[in-house]
């Protein structure tokens, strides 16, 4: 049988879960970063997928090792600028590729406290909360950059409540104006052109906006898991002007109230199951009118 005739279509590689841990030395005081980085190449790759010819493949192994090289050089305080410095690294040294993606995770740690302060030099893994950022550039263009965070779990034990909704044969669900309200928030927002050319102090906005989620989270009187976290989107376009839209994921972890009767006991809503599957999923984007 003949073999069909194709064509490649879109198509890239890259390294993925490159993992580097850096030490900065300073006089009273060492500080500590965890970053998980992923590399992303599109191009001149053609002739590698149709005829096997690798001139123009950089290997994924020396992408690992400019992950390396470049931290080692980098004075970068935010995720962001260290992805900058990767992508121009690659760019300005390979011009068989036509765009560079960078997405990189820091994962959190904090400082051991003893005897009441804060230790210089030792450190505890946080919670499974990750800083998040995804940043491409093409030759001779404008760096692109979406920055946010995952896993933020977080939980309130009032001003919650899910009623209203349609029942049909199949609804077993109780409504209830009292629930628990658990989630595992993942939240990411693009930055405005204009605002990356001028400069943005990237820890610092996803320090106030993040904060500014958690506050609006907490003091929400909520009637479903979409309407807190379109609040929590309005709060953040609210804070800044410097981002146009949020996207955000909000899973409902499921904490099941325990039937205490089959004991002889009530349970005023105080002992529950806590369970992750199956899980309600609540995804939307936001964006300024």
């Amino acid at each position: 049988m003949p073999q069909s005739q194709v064509r490649l279509a879109a198509n890239r590689y890259g390294k993925s879960r490159v993992r580097v841990m850096r030490v900065t030395k300073h006089e009273q005081h060492h500080d500590l970063d965890e970053w998980t980085v992923q590399i992303l190449l599109t191009g001149d790759f053609e002739e590698a997928h149709t005829v096997g010819d690798n001139t123009n493949i950089l290997p994924t192994d020396t992408m690992k090792n400019t992950v390396y090289f470049v931290a080692r050089e980098s004075k970068a305080q935010s995720i962001e600028d260290y992805a900058k410095e990767l992508v121009n690294y690659i760019l300005t040294r390979n011009p068989q590729v036509t765009d560079v993606q960078v997405a990189i995770e820091s994962h959190l740690w904090k400082r051991l406290t003893i005897d009441g302060k804060p230790y210089p030099t030792a450190f505890m893994r946080g919670s499974d909360e990750r800083q998040t950022t995804i940043v491409s550039r093409e030759p001779g263009k404008a760096f692109q950059i979406r920055s946010g965070f995952d896993h933020l779990t977080v939980l309130k034990t009032a001003q919650s409540g899910f009623s209203g909704y349609i029942k049909d044969s199949l609804t077993t669900l109780p409504e209830t104006t009292d629930r628990l309200f658990g989630t595992a928030l993942q939240a990411d927002w693009p930055y405005r052109d204009n605002a990356i050319a001028e400069g943005i102090d990237f820890n610092k906005v996803r320090k106030h906006l993040r904060e500014t989620m958690i506050s609006t989270f907490a003091k929400h009187d909520s009637l479903s898991v979409q309407q807190t976290l379109y609040a929590m989107a309005q709060a953040a376009l609210g804070h800044t002007d410097i981002i146009d839209e949020v996207h955000m994921l909000m899973p409902n972890k499921h904490n099941l109230l325990v039937d205490m009767a089959r004991f002889g006991r009530d349970n005023p809503n105080h002992i529950f199951v806590p369970t992750d599957e199956p899980h309600g999923t609540i995804e939307a984007t936001v964006q300024r009118a």
